[in-house]
């Protein structure tokens, strides 16, 4: 046995031997690891080194890896340059798969049901470990992806990189900004706060609008006449599962064309402009996927998540978290997500009406009198809900679908095509217009005394009043028109700031305050939508560190004659938290 046991011992190689079996052994599973490149190679890769090996075992990578081989062994030079894509293709794949993942982790903390929904948010943002970053992240990827997908869109327009092999890529790229702003639309739900209930509320409701089938797909949509825990539950189902395989199959298909088939398309200027041939042939040169394109990649990647990180840490953009959903109560100054504001702004346009302005004065000149044509009335027969939010929008998409065969001009330059550049220059500033229409301020009147108290303290969020400092809240009544804001504080006042640790003389926050209440309402009565105005704004102890501020306003109504009154009453703590 102990002549056995030394024969194998004196088989195992020493020494330099021994390494060089390590070392093989190693690179073996590096080889299988990385689908045929070594330690060696590795190393040349991440150094920029030539190939170390023939055939290039670079290439081989593509040819056998399974995610590898979605991707071209090399790329025209022109086809990379950076002021020709600006990456916002790759930028907004980034951000999906940003999304996948912040996507995954949150999902293991949510309830879908509206009892616990807003509860397991709280929760996600308080006890879960970088919950909140996470929410963040999810919610700052979601916004980048809905704008990278429209530059994308643009770009493409702009650059005639539609045209010819191209037009399906550009239908697939449609379709996924369809799918991208549909999850958006379906994930707002999910905070169930005030402002993701109503938003959808109200956007839902254009369904119903439509006929025959209006009220059925309202239905199919809410899960019930008003959104509950069925419709919360179909909204969960398509954010989580149904539209990001949905959008995984699209994305898919719009990679394989752009990577396998006809690739990224050449400056414009390269392919038709008067370029010299050094030019072309810098532009025609391969540029080989590793190490170039991949290490640029990797970089891009450490951009973009340092990007977001930055956004967040320097407070930039945060996850807005509402009061806990009330179908009781519509809160003031509702508003959809930022790239819906052109949607909210086709609903306020009532082209019944624009009609009837048009055609009624005509009717009504003295020539036509003795006609006796009655005025025109086509509110019964146009429903602008219907209209504006029904028809006008996939009228909008449709005419994205069929651009590359109406654009039947096969040159890309755009001093060549002019009318299409003006054209989807056009466009910009509709859509610009029309999310201007649709911001809450716009075309919607609300009673003064409402709108001068809710820009002090809004209904959500926190308002100059609110952002008070507790020691500025002296107690006292303070009349509009009578007490000077000025006068408010006393001469000798002062505190020192709890954050800060600086002493701070007199009282500018609760100054600015009254300031801004008296201004707002006396500006009201001068132009007669207040008259005989009498507010006042009372401050008092209602309990131990606890104050109550009661804005009331009373004015007679100028229509009617009768007195009107409008209160709006805060309680703040002291160790209320001042930031949003």
């Amino acid at each position: 046995m102990l002549n056995s046991l030394r024969q194998r011992l004196s088989n195992i190689p020493r020494g330099e031997d021994l390494r060089n079996r390590i070392r093989t052994l190693i690179d073996d599973r590096v080889r299988i690891i990385t689908a045929g490149l070594s330690i060696r190679e590795l190393r040349a890769v991440l150094r920029g080194d030539p190939p170390t090996e023939k055939p290039n075992p670079r290439y081989k990578v593509i040819t056998t890896s399974f995610i590898a081989h979605l991707r071209p062994r090399y790329y025209p030079q022109g086809s990379t340059w950076f002021t020709h894509t600006f990456r916002l293709g790759w930028f907004t794949t980034f951000f999906f798969m940003v999304e996948l993942i912040t996507g995954l982790v949150l999902m293991v903390y949510y309830v879908p049901f509206p009892d616990q929904a807003y509860g397991s948010i709280l929760e996600i943002e308080s006890n879960v470990f970088l919950g909140e970053l996470w929410r963040d992240l999810h919610r700052l990827g979601a916004e980048a992806m809905v704008l990278f997908t429209w530059l994308h869109l643009f770009r493409t327009y702009f650059t005639g990189s539609y045209k010819g092999a191209r037009t399906f890529t550009w239908l697939t790229g449609v379709l996924l900004l369809a799918i991208t702003a549909w999850l958006s639309f379906t994930g707002y739900l999910l905070t169930w706060d005030q402002l993701g209930y109503w938003a959808i509320t109200v956007g839902s409701s254009m369904a119903e609008a439509g006929p025959v089938f209006g009220p059925a797909t309202n239905l199919i949509l809410r899960g019930a006449p008003d959104i509950g825990v069925g419709g919360l539950l179909r909204f969960y189902l398509n954010h989580v599962v149904l539209f990001p395989l949905v959008a995984i199959l699209f994305i898919s298909i719009h990679y394989y064309k752009v990577s396998r088939e006809h690739g990224i398309s050449l400056p414009a200027a390269i392919e038709e402009g008067d370029v010299n041939d050094n030019k072309k042939k810098e532009a025609n040169r391969r540029v080989d996927l590793i190490p170039d394109l991949l290490t640029h990649e990797i970089f891009l990647v450490s951009v973009g998540i340092l990007a977001l990180l930055l956004i967040l840490y320097f407070d930039l953009f945060n996850s807005p978290l509402e009061t806990h959903a009330n179908p009781q109560a519509t809160p003031l100054d509702t508003k959809a997500p930022w790239y819906f504001w052109w949607l909210q702004g086709l609903l306020k346009i009532d082209p019944a009406k624009i009609i009837e302005n048009l055609v009624n004065p005509i009717l009504a000149l003295p020539l036509l009198k003795p006609l006796g044509l009655p005025p025109l009335e086509l509110s019964r027969l146009l429903n602008s809900k219907f209209i504006m939010g029904l028809i006008v929008p996939p009228v909008v998409v449709g005419i994205l679908f069929v651009i590359p065969y109406i654009d039947r001009n096969p040159a890309r330059l755009a001093r060549k095509r002019p009318f299409a550049i003006l054209w989807g220059i056009a466009w910009i500033f509709i859509l610009l217009a029309l999310s201007y229409m649709g911001l809450p301020q716009f075309g919607i009147e609300t009673p003064a005394a409402t709108r001068v108290i809710q820009d002090l303290a809004p209904e959500e969020g926190m308002g100059i009043l609110r952002e008070t400092p507790y020691e500025e809240l002296l107690p006292g009544i303070y009349t509009v028109g009578e007490t000077d804001p000025d006068g408010i504080c006393p001469s000798d006042f002062s505190y020192r700031n709890r954050e800060t640790g600086e002493e701070v003389i007199g009282c500018p926050h609760l100054t600015e305050v009254f300031a801004q209440f008296s201004e707002g309402l006396l500006r009201a009565e001068e132009e007669g939508r207040l008259p005989d105005l009498h507010a006042t704004m009372l401050i008092e102890q209602f309990g131990p560190e606890l104050i109550r501020v009661e804005l009331d306003v009373i004015w007679t109504d100028p229509e009617t004659g009768a007195t009107k009154i409008y209160a709006k009453h805060y309680f703040l703590h002291e160790d209320r938290s001042l930031e949003e």
